[in-house]
């Protein structure tokens, strides 16, 4: 007896207990301003010319409730929360179903969240499983309810949440997927659409159409079973011939989201979630150079087309800062997401060869010292023998300058040199640039047998490409929360790390690479693009069995390029004028409006006019090239030999 009337005085405290707190949140939802649901709290990723590039629902992409396809809202309705019109924010029954099934499982396998929770959760909180973030999930559900009639609720939601790729709200996703408005979707098309946000990554038709396919039926079999559509409609349903678009109208880049994603990383990498990034309204302000991105992105497409499989990872870089201005990780984003540029490692080929011969010059070597090029067995600590071969298996059979061994990319001029420095010093020499790939300090490292990531390897570069100072490439340059108060900017810092002289010296030596006067047992490696070419580059072509680089830069831009396969398929040498063409074509486009501003020559440096093999004192016009030593390391030859660095400048 005693416990029945405990139980009925429970009953009733809590009921009026109950009653105050539902007119007290009554009273509180009617003197408050009303919660601002047109707007998503998520990110806003702005270029270097602060123009937004990606962006949530704003009212430029709001779209009315009564313009969205009815079969979307259905479909959305029928897989997200089919009692909608009937609850008031909670499904009470189907939290109970979901707490059941989640005891009886042992974890998590199913949740309960009505359109308005989920709508309270992307617009206003942090996605943690806290009781605190619970507690205001609830809380501000009821008032959304109280504020707000069901069809303004779902239309907020319709257009602030996440479909994944950059896209929120369904206006923006049916134009990116489908290339439609969302008022002429098929039905298919809106069943592929309502399936995505449970997990947009996962369930988006550009990133996994065939997990997409298999929500869509999860989405049709709950069209029917809440009678928005009947057996006949359910039966002749065809996603066979749904044609995925996958671009962004305002830019159509298909490679642009590589370059999103690098900046995901970076905010990782200061401590910044996805979770927050797309709930906090944050501002990331970029290096985004769309003009420089097109460019890269217009002229690869250009030039491979044929192979499907040919995959591509870029990036140009602007060498003063290291701002990071252009990125491609792959062909096309919509085919495959894996970002070459920041994920993979590849073996990197001749490109290797310039830090070798910048620790050649600091080791009292100069651009006129000489090693014979010629088929070589090389004999390694009296037990292996190392036999590398020059490209296409052509020798100068005499002795060469190192000029001409960087124009031509001589192997065995470079591994005679890796030898006569000792193997330490060019593993030194790339960690002292940037470089973080651990190196093997082995014979071979000369030729580019290590695997470096094309975003290491910039750093490496940008060193060479800035006069010898190292620095942090970066993509973000500032970070504001909703409010405009500036939470994060970028510290530019540098640290001279190499010989400015001996720096300019070998971007000299690399500027030969295109030049006509280097040609003897073979040509230039880069002569073949030399008539694309207004202005002065300093480049680097690499090659192995299954990857192609061109790396070229001057005080401008710095431009990295490789191709290959992903399975390290090996493919026909006549596939290596394409890096070689890409990046001509995109760094004559992106400099057309820069004078040719090349380095300025040293004080401490001189120029000798000699022949560009031997390195002798030459009357041949067509051979003659400047060599640039550190003066008082120049050879004894004649002073009319000699450039006047002033009358050069002049």
């Amino acid at each position: 007896m005693k416990a029945l009337k405990f139980f009925s005085k429970l009953c009733i405290f809590s009921f009026v207990s109950f009653i105050i707190c539902y007119i007290g949140i009554n009273i509180y939802a009617m003197i408050i301003p009303n919660l601002n649901i047109t707007n998503n709290g998520t990110y806003y990723l702005f270029d270097n010319k602060d123009t937004l590039v990606y962006q949530g629902s704003s009212t430029s992409s709001w779209v009315d409730l009564k313009d969205i396809d009815e079969d979307l809202i259905n479909a959305v309705i029928a897989i997200e929360d089919k009692k909608f019109y009937n609850h008031f924010g909670f499904d009470i029954l189907r939290i109970g179903k979901a707490m059941i099934t989640n005891i009886q499982t042992g974890h998590i396998v199913q949740g309960a969240s009505t359109i308005t929770q989920q709508l309270v959760k992307n617009l206003y909180l942090e996605f943690d499983k806290t009781w605190e973030r619970k507690i205001k999930e609830a809380f501000l559900t009821i008032i959304t309810e109280l504020q707000y009639n069901k069809e303004e609720i779902l239309e907020a939601y319709l257009n602030t949440i996440n479909y994944g790729n950059g896209n929120y709200g369904v206006s923006n996703a049916s134009k990116y997927y489908f290339n439609k408005d969302v008022s002429n979707l098929s039905l298919e098309e809106a069943i592929i659409l309502a399936g995505i946000p449970k997990s947009p990554n996962k369930y988006n038709p550009v990133s996994n159409k065939e997990e997409s396919l298999k929500r869509a039926s999860i989405v049709a079999k709950a069209l029917l079973n809440n009678e928005f559509i009947n057996n006949d409609t359910y039966n002749n349903l065809n996603f066979n011939n749904i044609e995925i678009y996958g671009k962004n109208d305002k830019n159509n880049l298909q490679m642009l989201m590589y370059y999103q994603d690098a900046v995901y990383k970076e905010l990782e990498s200061l401590g910044i979630s996805k979770e927050t990034l797309e709930t906090g309204g944050l501002k990331v302000y970029t290096n985004l150079d769309i003009e420089k991105q097109s460019a890269l992105e217009k002229n690869i497409l250009n030039t491979i087309t044929q192979d499907k499989e040919l995959q591509v990872a870029s990036v140009i870089v602007d060498p003063e800062t290291g701002k990071i201005e252009a990125l491609t990780g792959g062909i096309d984003y919509g085919t495959s997401q894996y970002n070459r540029a920041t994920e993979s490692k590849r073996q990197v080929g001749s490109t290797m060869k310039p830090f070798l011969y910048y620790a050649a010059l600091e080791n009292n070597l100069t651009a006129s010292s000489k090693f014979k090029s010629e088929y070589t067995i090389f004999n390694i600590n009296n037990k292996e023998s190392y036999s590398p071969t020059n490209y296409n298996d052509k020798y100068a059979n005499k002795d060469i300058t190192m000029a001409a061994a960087i124009a031509f990319s001589d192997n065995i001029y470079a591994v005679k040199t890796n030898l006569f420095l000792g193997v330490d010093r060019l593993v030194d020499t790339a960690k002292t640039v940037g470089i973080k790939e651990n190196l093997s300090a082995v014979p071979s490292l000369a030729l580019g047998t290590g695997e470096i990531n094309i975003l290491d390897y910039a750093t490496g570069y940008t060193t060479l490409a800035s006069g010898g100072y190292k620095k942090d490439l970066y993509f973000i340059r500032k970070i504001e929360d909703k409010d405009g108060n500036v939470i994060y900017t970028k510290e530019n810092k540098k640290s001279l790390v190499l010989n400015p002289n001996y720096v300019y010296i070998l971007n000299e030596l690399l500027a030969n690479t295109s030049s006509s006067a280097f040609k003897d047992y073979t040509s230039a490696t880069a002569s073949t693009i030399a008539s694309k070419l207004s202005r002065k580059y300093s480049i680097k072509t690499g090659t192995t069995a299954s990857d192609y680089w061109t790396v070229g830069y001057n005080k401008d831009d710095l431009m990295l390029i490789w191709i290959g396969y992903d399975n390290n398929r090996e493919f026909t040498k006549s596939y290596g004028y394409m890096t070689k063409n890409i990046w001509a074509d995109t760094m004559e486009e992106i400099q057309s409006d820069i004078s040719n501003n090349w380095y300025e020559t040293p004080d401490n440096v001189v120029g000798v006019i000699l022949d560009s093999v031997t390195g002798e004192v030459t009357n041949n016009e067509e051979r003659a090239v400047v060599y640039y030593y550190l003066k008082g390391s120049e050879p004894l030859i004649s002073s009319a030999s000699t450039i006047d660095n002033e009358k050069k400048k002049n």
